[in-house]
């Protein structure tokens, strides 16, 4: 089977508010991910391993951090004349005024670029988000879509049934059709949930999206068609129609939007429960060189995971250090990320928290702690945000949030 035809798109331009501070300076699916790596790497990584190389890459909060990450998908053979990489990026044009600016919703940016997606004409559209951890086979949700000559195939995993609320839920019958899709439901009554992969015929895709805006647009705030995210319009308009198709994903899967849930990706890649790094299927990402990490005399490091370029003179617990952090002599890091270039002084303790790049832990200063609950809730970790300084002796409480550049004595 063909998948020249297939037009991927990859949706990374909403801010992700739900990660705070980490997020004030850039996008979020700029976020590092696992020490070497971001999770904008994820998306494009399984696209390459699933030979689809016709990719539209929409960003629009902080693009820059996302553009130069990229770098014209040169990491994922992606940088060619022909298809490749494309950055969709918000534009005025002379088009009917609700298509053009700022989308405030993945159904709504799909609706504002319906007119390119119908020009450039692919067989299918593959959509996806851009700030989830997965190993994935798109080609496998494609031939079931074509198989079942569906109009919208939604691929689903399977979560704890507290956190399926977070998601929306998909119930199919034996032949694969969805018979309910719940968005966000306030309690949820089944553990499948969409990934926020899909796969549409593009001509039902167009039709939807302009038939919903004629009925969401009026009493919308202005530059805003109320098409929002896929989950409240656009995805119970397919269900029932009754030609939408659920696909079981394989594996590992998790949205690491929020901190409780990028937290419990890297616990669960420090445990080996997340499998997405196979020696077949690489995750390619576009890092500078660094030198190997040195561990110092006397230095502890368990369970953790310690990026290139980084210095370890103290202890070091389930925990995952980016390239070129530093952690001195007598000071203590548990159950928190590192991001890079980030420094933690003599005697310091940081537990439980995940510290943006550039920060500087002084001597003895205390950053977070040990939440008593388990699950830890997002509310419980501690975000420290980028080019922050907390002095000597300093505390951070458990569960603060610090905006980035600030000084804490």
């Amino acid at each position: 089977m063909r998948y020249s035809e297939v037009l991927a798109i990859v949706q990374a331009g909403g801010r992700g508010s739900r990660m705070e501070v980490l997020t004030d300076r850039r996008a979020k699916p700029a976020l590092p991910f696992a020490g070497n790596y971001q999770l904008i790497d994820f998306p494009l990584s399984n696209l390459h391993h699933s030979h689809i190389d016709d990719v539209w890459l929409c960003v629009q909060y902080e693009a820059e951090t996302i553009t130069k990450l990229v770098a014209g998908g040169r990491p994922w053979d992606l940088d060619r004349t022909n298809g490749g990489l494309r950055v969709v990026m918000p534009e005025q044009t002379d088009a009917a005024e609700n298509e053009d600016g700022f989308a405030t919703g993945n159904a709504d940016l799909l609706f504002r670029i319906r007119g390119r997606i119908a020009a450039h004409a692919p067989a299918e559209v593959i959509v996806m988000s851009a700030d989830h951890v997965y190993d994935f086979d798109f080609r496998d949700a494609i031939e079931t879509h074509r198989r079942h000559e569906a109009e919208c195939t939604v691929v689903t995993t399977t979560c704890p049934l507290g956190e399926a609320s977070q998601h929306a839920t998909v119930k199919a019958r034996r032949d694969g059709t969805v018979r309910e899709f719940r968005y966000k439901p306030e309690r949820a009554t089944t553990r499948t949930i969409a990934t926020e992969i899909f796969v549409y015929d593009p001509a039902v895709l167009i039709e939807g999206l302009e038939y919903l805006e004629s009925r969401t647009t009026e009493g919308s705030p202005k530059d805003d068609t109320g098409l929002g995210d896929f989950g409240e319009h656009l995805l119970p308009w397919f269900v029932d129609r009754g030609k939408t198709v659920a696909h079981a994903m394989p594996g590992y899967w998790i949205d690491a939007g929020r901190p409780e849930t990028y937290l419990q990706a890297h616990r669960d890649l420090i445990s080996g429960s997340l499998d997405v790094f196979r020696r077949d299927r690489q995750i390619l990402t576009n890092q500078p060189q660094r030198p190997a990490a040195r561990i110092e005399t006397g230095a502890v490091v368990e369970d953790s995971l310690v990026s290139g370029g980084a210095r370890v003179h103290g202890t070091v617990r389930r925990s995952v250090l980016g390239p070129g952090v530093v952690v001195e002599k007598g000071a203590v890091v548990a159950d928190s990320v590192i991001f890079a270039d980030a420094v933690v002084g003599a005697g310091a303790s940081v537990a439980w928290s995940v510290l943006d790049e550039r920060v500087r832990v002084g001597p003895n200063a205390v950053v977070g702690g040990h939440p008593r609950t388990r699950p830890v809730p997002t509310e419980k970790i501690t975000l420290v945000g980028m080019d922050t300084q907390i002095l000597r002796g300093a505390r951070v409480a458990i569960g603060d949030r610090v905006e980035p550049s600030r000084r804490i004595r």
